[in-house]
């Protein structure tokens, strides 16, 4: 495939997923007092698996952690989740400041993602109360992936982090979407435009921040963990995934890696893409 066609599919893909219009949600609950710690939930709509609670899947958006890119989006892709028999949250969270171009907040989009996370149990037993937050699966895209990944990890994060709680891997598991899973590789790859770099404070910051924001250094996790990769992924290359994975292979723990032939970025979460009913599926295998 030359590079024309390949950024021409690409387009396609993305003109796709954007071209659905947001879905309000059944509910939505804060979690903080900003303005965008917020979760909106989805009610199950359909029979997804064996029958009894419905599980829960945490949704976590993409979009290089900035502030253009909100829960909006990815709202079609909850509604989709939830007409296959899930209860749906998608959390959003703070991201980059006043200018656009910069990606995070440091330490804020952690903050907030943990805070989610922590606050999930009770708003699902508060607003979805045929849910089972007992089988929570966390799912996110792109920079979400890798705030999906990073939140089943919190267990094992350093000695002192703030973020860090004991008892944060019990969950059914993670399947995360073209995950920014791997930071220096990304970086290295300059995923996205520099946004890896800028989500921990820019080069001054790198080196130190690592260690409590990349999941390819906080492994093993124990969560069972699954990555849905698009072959023909030009945001975030195949190569981040396999990356991953082969950092946990090297810290004994095996992590499934699904790849889609002619499948780019945006796919996996675009309900009219056959790709978007192989990440149900993922997600199924291990929430039921």
């Amino acid at each position: 495939m030359t590079d024309d066609v390949a950024a021409a599919r690409a387009a396609a893909e993305e003109k796709s997923v954007f071209s659905h219009a947001p879905v309000a949600p059944d509910a939505t609950a804060a979690y903080g007092d900003h303005s965008d710690q917020v979760i909106d939930f989805y009610a199950p709509r359909g029979q997804g698996g064996p029958g009894g609670p419905a599980p829960v899947v945490l949704v976590l958006h993409g979009g290089a952690w900035r502030a253009p890119y909100d829960r909006r989006h990815i709202s079609p892709f909850a509604a989709f989740l939830a007409r296959r028999g899930f209860a749906v949250a998608s959390a959003e969270y703070r991201r980059g400041g006043d200018d656009d171009s910069v990606a995070g907040r440091w330490p804020d989009t952690f903050d907030d993602v943990a805070a989610a996370l922590d606050a999930l149990p009770r708003l699902v037993r508060e607003l979805l109360p045929g849910a089972d937050p007992r089988r929570t699966v966390l799912t996110g895209h792109s920079a979400g992936g890798h705030l999906a990944l990073w939140g089943a990890a919190r267990h094992v994060l350093p000695g002192g982090s703030p973020w860090r709680d004991d008892n944060a891997a019990a969950l059914r598991g993670v399947v995360a979407l073209a995950p920014i899973a791997d930071l220096a590789i990304a970086d290295k790859l300059d995923v996205c435009g520099g946004a890896v770099r800028q989500l921990l404070g820019g080069d001054e910051h790198f080196a130190e921040r690592q260690p409590y924001a990349d999941p390819a250094l906080l492994l093993p996790t124990g969560v069972a963990t699954i990555l849905v990769q698009g072959r023909t992924d030009l945001d975030v290359p195949q190569a981040v995934a396999e990356s991953y994975a082969e950092a946990a292979a090297k810290a004994g723990e095996m992590v499934g890696v699904t790849l889609l032939e002619d499948v780019g970025h945006f796919p996996l979460i675009d309900p009219a893409a056959d790709a978007c009913a192989v990440v149900v599926e993922e997600i199924a295998q291990l929430a039921w």
